[in-house]
């Protein structure tokens, strides 16, 4: 399933350039706003932490108020969870991971002159780049990847409503990972504790709100 969603993701990008070809107005800009998020684990408890993204824009509008949006964003996603073994006792950990994304916005809205309104549509991928984890009192680690069983790849898709005024857009979006968090097929290093971070996070994925504001030239 990833490498069908990453050759999507390439066919628009390709598409992306004939459309700029062919049409019409074609705008780059700046991007960047808050991202809010936590793990989808029923099994532990799981809470929200605020991080950030930024990054550039460029947007190709088409007839009909439709418009394609790629970006190109370092966008940072965390969670605080419970750790369920004996060892730690029930302490809280935060993972928070960076990621290197690529999202593709495609817009549909009527452009009322002053303003536009849109509905927005978004599939991505990202590579982490840095990553941190925190064990309350305990450890705190940080780029550790195979040994603490942390994917660096995601993707998935995100959906929200939108407005444009003059230069200035913003988007309110919601996101759902589809790829998990957790590497379930990782080798743990002997005595790291990787396998208390998959156990708690198991196939638990980041989920969670985006409000984005960018800047048009």
């Amino acid at each position: 399933m990833k490498k069908t969603f990453l050759i999507a993701m390439l066919a628009a990008s390709l598409m992306l350039g004939g459309l700029a070809d062919a049409s019409a107005q074609l705008r780059f800009g700046v991007a960047g706003g808050a991202t809010f998020s936590k793990l989808s684990k029923q099994t532990v408890n799981t809470e929200n932490i605020t991080q950030y993204h930024a990054g550039v824009t460029v947007q190709v509008k088409l007839p009909l108020g439709f418009a394609i949006q790629p970006s190109l964003l370092y966008n940072v996603k965390g969670s605080r969870f419970a750790l369920d073994e004996e060892a730690y006792q029930g302490a809280s950990a935060d993972l928070t991971m960076g990621y290197l994304e690529l999202p593709v916005s495609f817009q549909w809205g009527p452009d009322l002159l002053l303003f536009r309104p849109f509905l927005d549509v978004t599939p991505f991928v990202g590579y982490g780049l840095n990553n941190k984890l925190d064990i309350a009192g305990l450890y705190s680690l940080k780029n550790t990847w195979s040994g603490s069983s942390i994917s660096r790849w995601e993707y998935g898709l995100g959906v929200g409503v939108g407005l444009e005024i003059w230069k200035v857009q913003v988007i309110g979006r919601y996101n759902w990972n589809l790829g998990s968090v957790s590497d379930l097929k990782a080798d743990l290093d002997e005595g790291s504790f990787g396998s208390a971070v998959k156990n708690a996070v198991g196939r638990g994925r980041f989920g969670g709100f985006t409000l984005t504001a960018a800047f048009l030239f």
